[in-house]
């Protein structure tokens, strides 16, 4: 089991996420962030005063996979989050120790799978 991790341009996000339901890559956690990588800084103006904008707007998102899904989930983020610019983001794949579902108390890869049942509302 994995934990990829990617971090990519906020105008990016609905083709990583269409690019991600395309390859059957269900589950996932968004985050807004800030970071600071290789941009170039940016000088603004704001009431008067210069200040340096360090950070840039990015979004993180966290999918847990089976091994056999790690390939699959990378490419489909790198193909859709590119730009060719710099600032286009990282992905990291990360080991996972241990997986818990908490609705069903399955473990590991199972917790991790898509289930096939539909969940009536």
């Amino acid at each position: 089991m994995k934990m990829v991790v990617a971090i990519v341009r906020p105008e990016k996000l609905s083709e990583v996420l269409e690019a991600l339901f395309h390859a059957e890559v269900r589950g996932l956690t968004i985050t807004r962030v800030q970071g600071h990588g290789g941009e170039i800084e940016r000088v603004e103006t704001y009431r008067g005063t210069t200040v340096k904008m360090e950070l840039s707007e990015k979004v993180r998102l966290e999918i847990g996979v089976s091994d056999h899904f790690v390939e699959t989930t990378v490419n489909a983020i790198l193909g859709a989050a590119r730009t060719g610019l710099v600032g286009d983001g990282k992905v990291f794949v990360v080991p996972v120790e241990k997986v818990y579902r908490i609705r069903t108390g399955e473990e590991d890869q199972a917790a991790v799978t898509p289930i096939a049942e539909t969940v009536a509302g």
